[in-house]
């Protein structure tokens, strides 16, 4: 399993590894692995302003240097927090790599 994927049960995570496997033999499309991702693996989560704001906090970050760790500008980050923009893509996968294992998985 990749970092941006987390399976719902040591079961699921099990089936979509061999789904996985199968895909890369060719047995398997890539429509239907799509189908295996959505049944097996867990949605990331959204990330509103509020909770954001208290990740940072929590690993006592400033907005420049949460910015450096996501690979993103400071601006997207106030953006974030003032609620004009909200994460999206690798943004949204490295911060809830970032609430899950925490800062170290990051650096």
């Amino acid at each position: 399993m990749t970092a941006k994927t987390v399976a719902k049960s040591r079961i699921l995570k099990a089936v979509h590894e061999t789904a996985r496997d199968l895909n890369a033999a060719g047995f398997i499309d890539m429509r239907r692995m799509r189908e295996y991702d959505a049944l097996c693996l867990a949605p990331i989560p959204v990330y509103s302003r509020q909770r954001i704001r208290a990740l940072r906090q929590r690993h006592k970050l400033s907005q420049a240097v949460l910015a450096a760790v996501l690979n993103t500008s400071l601006s997207t980050v106030r953006q974030w927090e003032i609620g004009d923009k909200h994460p999206s893509g690798p943004s949204l996968k490295l911060l809830d790599l970032l609430d899950r294992k925490g800062l170290e998985s990051l650096i």
